[in-house]
């Protein structure tokens, strides 16, 4: 469980096909440090296992559904990746409960700053509107913001400069792909809904 609350961007140094996985090295500084070997760690807001690190790198493997279904196939070396190791229960919840399972990989419509802040908006596919509501939370690549414009499928969000500053968003345009984790709540509400009985 993670909160959406980015402690780092790590960079991915390589990410190719191994023997039976995918393998993605990162450079990162901050999440090293503290680590072990079976640790989650969400890249991207997607919840992957720690199988090697050393000092300012991190080894993990993934399967070829994990990188079909998020924005890891848009990875090369370079790319900065949103970094949040698992919660602790000790730990202040500052965003919300995110599970580190991907739901859905939207893209990028507008990017734009507007006056000092910036408005993102972001496509999801379609039919995964009816998990958005205006002023509830979303996961982007990892990241607990506040829903702020709903129409149909699409979505908006308001970025403030620490946000920008802080993950990758900021290198993102029209057309990127990020990865999307709606509200858990609203998935138990739904299941919960279709399968009371008349």
């Amino acid at each position: 469980m993670f909160t959406g609350l980015v402690e780092e961007t790590g960079k991915v140094v390589s990410f190719a096909p191994a023997q039976n996985a995918w393998s993605l090295q990162l450079a990162a500084q901050v999440v090293p440090a503290d680590v072990a070997v079976g640790d989650s760690v969400a890249v991207n807001g997607c919840c992957l296992t720690v199988v090697r690190f050393d000092v300012g790198h991190l080894w993990f493997e993934l399967l070829e559904e994990s990188r079909r279904l998020t924005n890891f196939k848009e990875l090369k070396p370079g790319s900065l990746v949103n970094l949040e190791r698992s919660l602790k229960p000790e730990s202040r919840l500052g965003g919300h409960f995110v599970s580190g399972h991907v739901d859905a990989v939207g893209r990028v419509e507008v990017f734009e700053p507007r006056g000092k802040d910036h408005y993102l908006r972001v496509a999801a596919p379609a039919g995964f509107g009816r998990y958005l509501v205006s002023k509830g939370s979303i996961a982007v690549d990892g990241i607990s913001l506040t829903v702020a414009e709903v129409a149909g499928d699409s979505f908006a969000v308001w970025l403030i400069p620490h946000t920008l500053a802080a993950t990758n968003l900021r290198e993102k345009q029209a057309g990127s792909g990020v990865n999307l984790e709606f509200d858990l709540l609203a998935k138990y509400v739904e299941k919960l809904m279709v399968a009371r009985p008349v």
